[in-house]
């Protein structure tokens, strides 16, 4: 597993509705209010090509996508992102925001869409030439309520539109990740007001700030 010295990497995972996007721009607002460099990105969508990608993916629904072509748009997205930007924004010593990354992989396509793991975390780290990430924080929130926050915006991908038991798999998934690596994965209460997630968010990447 390849790590990058000069910069941060911490990226945001949860399920749908659980205010990643919110999170990662509070979190931008106080780094860079701290005098930090900072890049805020997501997956799928975080380069031009990506862009492409992601409107393949998420929103052309007159065209179906199997299981296992879905697993390698979001790999080839996250190839060429990790190589167009994160990378590149790693090496020049800044902290990178990723709104997805890997574990929402193993957790979207592995967990929810029963593709191999063994398979899925070997295909990962070959799309993104062992780049794993500082710090994941990842936001638990009852998939129940998830889905009803998510209702409330005028576009609804086609992940969102998947059944309540396809999604409760995915934040299964999450648990099981946050349980085999605690010292990465870190779990916060997405229930709680902005605010207090937040606050908690920035405790943690503070914490690991200090040790770099």
């Amino acid at each position: 597993m390849k790590k990058r010295n000069k910069g941060l990497f911490v990226t945001f995972e949860g399920g749908e509705g659980a205010g990643k996007t919110t999170l990662i721009n509070h979190v931008f607002d106080s780094l860079t209010a701290k005098g930090h460099s900072v890049v805020k990105t997501l997956e799928p969508g975080g380069t031009k090509l990506g862009k492409s990608i992601r409107e393949l993916l998420l929103h052309q629904e007159e065209t179906p996508v199997s299981k296992r072509c879905e697993l390698f748009l979001f790999l080839a997205d996250r190839a060429h992102h990790v190589h167009e930007v994160l990378i590149p924004a790693l090496d020049e010593g800044k902290i990178v925001l990723c709104d997805r990354y890997n574990d929402s992989t193993l957790a979207y396509q592995g967990a929810a869409r029963s593709l191999d793991v063994k398979l899925l975390r070997l295909l990962c780290a070959g799309a993104t030439e062992g780049l794993t990430p500082d710090l994941t924080l990842f936001l638990d929130l009852d998939p129940k309520v998830g889905l009803q926050r998510a209702k409330k915006n005028d576009v609804h991908d086609r992940l969102e539109k998947e059944n309540l038991d396809f999604h409760t798999k995915v934040r299964e998934g999450f648990h099981s990740l946050a349980e085999e690596e605690p010292e990465r994965f870190h779990m916060i209460d997405a229930s709680q007001d902005i605010d207090t997630v937040c606050a908690k968010a920035m405790t943690e990447i503070e914490s690991v700030l200090c040790l770099k």
